[in-house]
């Protein structure tokens, strides 16, 4: 595609009906709109106090009132509605997993589409220790925030290394909450499903303060939340028999069935189509995947005949997609507390205490196992040549792929607990405004099988014996056994601790044409430390259905960072301010790096702010990336193309599996590096009415990443060193390296518009919207390769859309309220199957409605509905996730959501 059109596939992308009628309105009602007086607040950015709207770096705040408008009640559902976000990780992608895959309950924010690992989320302008679980992505789990704590949240949408660190590279996401609050105050909240069949949520918080600062000389403050949700399964939605994944996507499906698929050796086959042998009822078997009951149609509805699936025109599919879950149930509690003394003479002292835990249950498939069982056991097989092979002849066994229904569904528990403790003071001395503070965080991650993780060998010598049936009801003995192997209890633990000192000062210097010239210095020393440990039977590869890493997998690890910086902001005439701000920043082992930054702002006129910045960054490896022992993963069901070529007669999916991976850290990876820039204006025609328009680009080097499955098998000419095969070419399992390889680019464009308070005969209307167009996003896939672009494409682990907005619509009118607000993200070039058309997913765009009532100055009642319209996730042929039929990673499998929520406040 051209320059050209591309250019013109964007603009047909961005929809402009919504933007330019939100643009048009905020400049056709600038008389309308209410002069407010500005205040002055810490703004995410700068360790210099400044007031609101007056930083030269775009920051988007959320604050605790369009919160309360949305009805979500966690961090990680806020996040979501972040334009400028993508790719983020949610539940939705731990979803059926059961320990499938890594980092199984972490919630992550990704800014822009550069990662988690690049976007630094702070609690009160402090870190947070990451997400204990080793794996890819590094970063604080969402769910550690206590959310009911907020009063807003601002997002810094440009690179901030230069004051924050090394992993603000995409920006940063700063959660503030109250910080002197008198009285109390209780919320509850109860949301359904209208579909029914789960998925809905109960929550109450309880906020209480006592002191007045001003007049008592403290203030101490707590929040305690608790919120759970329940379960949902697929069989309870009806856009799943929508998407009509049996027809579509028969390949993504499992060929671990019940009664089980028999796997046969290149002998077995050709003995057993020699003698005339049919599963199907119709044809002679021609392939190695066979089933007993296929001409009897299989053991619907989850077990399937699907000539074009997975197991065949000789064998049955899986039909995981019908029976699994959606949602997860899970129990989430957070406390928060804040305490503020007056130590007199200008000095204040402060401590926070956050605890927050998170218990979720992850329920997946039945387990699945390949057991070997002597042919003389199969009575479909007694009149064969097969039974009157040698005792000891390795052809005798048939290898049997079963699922193991009546063991139960593989469920797993994981609990995730985070504290933090911070405590400082702040004042005054000898002229310089300071602050200093210990801060003191932990993750815990325990990783626990509740059910359906059994003894393998146990199952093994069960169905070689006979007491366990591949093909049929259990007896008493073989469901006796089945609960007997059961392995429940803790498998994984980890746990993540970091502890730092800070100190900020600051004061103006010399006054300026423009103002003051004011300064800013600071710096930063913590320590990191990580933690993991697997259970006797998890190093022991005894769990059928987990992946061991070996008796040598518990590791502790921990490393110093030390940092300092300094921050100047020159307002040179009344019109212009230029702004420098410069960090230097040393890791143990990686080493360390500078990282400046410059902004400018021009003021031309009281209605026009023009800014810009540019800005060096670096991300040093997490100690994940470092560290980790090597671990045994799977990739999705992605198609071998050296199959393809070794046998001309065979299909996609005779071609395809859930291929077996390992994954290698490196100790000897560099730091990435990145170069950003922005330039863009916000325009306010009058108190209000507010318009930005922001361009921002950023450019990685030295990228810390593994190739994706797909890439490794879309070019094994290249990456064919790193699948290993058997003695038949079938793959044994693919190499997942880290590396430093190649160049990531970004770039794009946000749009903010805001007109508050226009007064009208049926009350007081406002409209926001915040778009983020995209504009590339693309990466090599090592140094010199040419660039892969994941904008409007599904690549690898997910895709960058094009356009995200969110889109709001409010009216007051006395003591009632509402909103009508919408979601989009627009529509993309599905991932590219093998043996599948391309085609493209459709646009996800969410309406919602919540109104209020502030029934007296006590009680406000109010009641939403999210995802009015019941709108059903796009299909996907996407074969990342295990979840097929569409992308969990960013869409809502509830359907329409009902809350009702009541605030009371006590005085």
């Amino acid at each position: 595609m051209t320059s050209a059109a591309r250019r013109r596939s964007a603009v047909r992308a961005f929809p402009f009906a919504l933007s330019a009628g939100a643009v048009a309105l905020s400049l056709a009602l600038p008389a309308l709109a209410q002069t407010a007086a500005p205040q002055r607040v810490e703004i995410t950015g700068s360790a210099i106090k400044r007031l609101d709207g007056e930083t030269a770096l775009p920051v988007q705040v959320i604050t605790r009132e369009e919160i309360d408008k949305t009805g979500v009640t966690t961090a990680a559902e806020l996040i979501a509605r972040v334009s400028a976000t993508a790719a983020n990780l949610t539940d939705g992608g731990s979803v059926a997993y059961g320990g499938f895959r890594d980092q199984m309950g972490f919630n992550g924010a990704n800014l822009r589409g550069l990662g988690v690992s690049s976007t630094l989320v702070l609690l009160n302008g402090r870190r947070m220790a990451n997400f204990a679980s080793p794996g890819d992505a590094a970063g604080v789990d969402l769910n550690s925030i206590p959310a009911a704590a907020i009063e807003r949240v601002e997002v810094l949408l440009d690179g901030a290394s230069s004051l924050y660190g090394s992993d603000a590279i995409g920006g940063v996401i700063n959660f503030i909450t109250r910080k002197d609050f008198n009285g109390l105050e209780v919320r509850a909240q109860v949301g359904n499903t209208t579909e029914g069949g789960g998925g809905n949520k109960r929550s109450v918080t309880l906020a209480g303060g006592l002191g007045d600062l001003g007049r008592d000389g403290y203030n101490l403050m707590a929040v305690a939340d608790l919120q759970k949700t329940s379960q949902l399964n697929a069989l309870n939605r009806r856009f799943i028999s929508d998407l009509k994944i049996p027809e579509r996507l028969p390949d993504l499906l499992s060929s671990a069935t019940f009664p089980g698929n028999i796997r046969l050796s290149g002998y077995q086959l050709e003995t057993l189509a020699g003698e005339g042998f049919s599963t199907n009822g119709k044809t002679v078997i021609d392939s190695r995947t066979i089933n007993l009951s296929a001409a009897s149609g299989c053991n619907p509805p989850a077990n399937l005949y699907l000539p074009d699936g997975i197991g065949g025109v000789d064998g049955c599919t899986f039909d995981y997609m019908r029976d699994i879950e959606l949602y997860p149930e899970s129990t989430k509690s957070s406390l928060f507390a804040r305490g503020v003394l007056d130590l007199s003479g200008g000095h204040l002292g402060f401590a926070e205490v956050s605890v927050a835990r998170a218990r979720t249950l992850y329920t997946g498939t039945p387990n699945r196992i390949d057991a070997d069982i002597d042919v003389s056991r199969i009575s479909a097989f007694k009149d064969s040549a097969l039974n009157a092979l040698d005792a000891d002849d390795e052809e005798r066994l048939i290898t049997v792929r079963t699922r193991l229904v009546d063991a139960g569904l593989r469920t797993s528990e994981l609990v995730s607990t985070t504290q933090r403790v911070v405590a400082g003071t702040n004042g005054a001395l000898a002229g310089w405004d300071y602050e200093w503070a210990v801060n003191h965080s932990t993750s815990t991650v325990s990783d626990r099988d509740y059910q359906g993780y059994l003894n393998e060998q146990m199952i093994l010598d069960g169905f070689a014996d006979g007491t366990l049936n591949p093909f049929g009801a259990q007896s008493a003995a073989g469901l006796a056994m089945f609960e007997a192997a059961q392995i429940r209890g803790e498998v994984r633990r980890a746990t993540g601790a970091m502890t730092s000192l800070d100190l900020k000062v600051s004061r103006p210097l010399m006054s300026l044409a423009g103002g003051d010239l004011a300064v800013a210095m600071g710096g930063e020393f913590r320590r990191e430390r990580q933690n993991y440990h697997q259970s006797q039977a998890l190093a022991d590869d005894l769990i059928l259905g987990e992946t061991s890493q070996g008796p040598g997998a518990d590791f502790g690890q921990a490393r110093k960072v030390a940092a300092v910086f300094g921050e100047v902001s020159a307002p040179l005439t009344k019109q212009l301010e230029l702004t420098g701000a410069m960090r230097y920043e040393k890791y143990q082992v990686s080493g360390g790096a500078l990282s400046p930054k410059l902004g400018l702002k021009f003021v031309p006129t009281s209605e026009l702010l023009l800014r810009a910045s540019v800005g060096k960054g670096f991300r040093a490896p997490s100690m994940s990336d470092l560290y980790r022992p090597v671990t045994q993963g799977s990739a999705a069901t992605l198609v071998d193309p050296l199959c393809l070529q070794l046998d001309p007669e065979a299909t996609p999916t005779d071609c395809s599996d859930i291929w077996t991976t390992y994954n290698y850290s490196n100790p000897n990876l560099k730091p990435e590096k990145s170069r950003q820039f922005a330039l863009g204006g916000v325009f306010e025609p009058s108190r209000g009415v507010s318009v930005s328009l922001d361009y921002w680009n950023v450019q990685k080097s030295d990228l810390i990443s593994t190739l994706g499955v797909d890439v490794i098998l879309g070019n094994l000419t290249k990456y064919g060193s790193l699948v290993h095969r058997d003695e038949d070419q079938w793959i044994d399992h693919i190499d997942l390296v880290k590396q430093n390889r190649g160049k990531q680019k970004i770039s794009g464009i946000d749009l903010g518009v805001s007109i508050s308070k226009i007064r009208s005969a049926i009350g007081e209307l406002g409209v926001s919207l915040n778009g983020t167009l995209t504009l590339q996003s693309k990466q090599q896939t090592g140094d010199g390769d040419p660039y892969v672009s994941n904008l409007g494409r599904f690549i690898n682990d997910g895709v960058v859309q094009r356009w995200r907005h969110t889109l709001a619509f409010d009216w007051a009118q006395g003591v009632f309220s509402a909103t009508l607000s919408n979601n989009y993200l627009s529509g993309y070039q599905d991932q590219v199957i093998v043996g599948k058309a391309d085609r493209r997913v459709s646009a996800y765009s969410l309406w919602n409605l919540s109104g209020a009532w502030a029934f007296n100055d006590a009680l406000t009642l109010r009641a939403g509905v999210r995802n009015l319209l019941d709108t059903a996730p796009p299909f996907s042929q996407q074969a990342y996730f295990f979840i097929s039929g569409y992308d969990p990673s960013y869409t809502d499998p509830r359907g329409r959501f009902v809350y009702l929520s009541a605030q009371y406040k006590f005085k």
